[in-house]
């Protein structure tokens, strides 16, 4: 395992690096930010990059994307602070291989970097149960209600994930942000970051395009058709 770390805090990165080091894991280099974990990765080809979020100059959610675009085959996990919904759909979107919380101990930490090398995907406990929830597989629900549509139209969609589809199904029956939120237990701010995603996932502008796109293939109908 090559492994390479990311943080701005010289502490926290000498206490990490002597950490792994006492479990047998060698650290091949460190970096102080977003831009310079981007050289180092460069330079050392690592196999995986534990990378902090909250860093100056170049964050870690766009370090991790300039890393994954030009290295793919890097495996970055965020270890970070941020228990935020919107940091962790953030890094899942851009490729990363894992979340884990700076809460997390020696030894569960090393197990998981053991686990990511076996194919896992490590996350901190909490945060399991949200990804799986936000991300899992499109249900036999979509496929039944869009089985009608054209191929193209069927590709765009199942892209989707249940939740969102939830929420597309929400924004075109006019239920507001916040209404949704309550509904669906998601903060009004998660809620738009979902709506963000479906707009770029259906190759739309904004919520205007959304709600006529809805109306358009009849998802409004099938709503009343299923609450009647």
């Amino acid at each position: 395992m090559k492994l390479m770390l990311a943080d701005d805090h010289p502490l926290f990165l000498e206490g990490l690096q002597y950490l792994l080091e006492t479990y047998g894991i060698k650290v091949a280099g460190v970096a102080k930010d977003g831009k310079e974990a981007l050289v180092q990765a460069r330079l050392l080809k690592p196999d995986i990059i534990l990378m902090d979020i909250m860093m100056p100059e170049c964050s870690g959610i766009d370090a991790l994307k300039l890393i994954k675009a030009e290295m793919p085959d890097i495996k970055v996990v965020m270890l970070t602070t941020s228990e935020e919904d919107e940091d962790l759909f953030e890094a899942v979107k851009y490729g990363a291989s894992g979340y884990l919380l700076k809460s997390t101990n020696a030894k569960e930490l090393v197990g998981m970097l053991s686990d990511l090398e076996k194919g896992e995907v490590p996350l901190s406990a909490g945060l399991a149960d949200r990804f799986l929830k936000e991300f899992r597989p499109n249900s036999v629900h979509e496929q039944k209600l869009f089985r009608h549509e054209s191929e193209e139209t069927k590709r765009g969609k199942l892209q989707l994930t249940e939740r969102q589809l939830e929420i597309l199904e929400m924004v075109a029956r006019g239920i507001t942000y916040k209404e949704a939120g309550e509904a669906l237990g998601l903060t009004e701010r998660t809620l738009k970051y979902h709506m963000g995603r479906i707009i770029e996932l259906l190759h739309l502008e904004n919520r205007a395009q959304v709600i006529a796109y809805a109306a358009q293939i009849g998802l409004v109908k099938n709503m009343k058709d299923n609450a009647g």
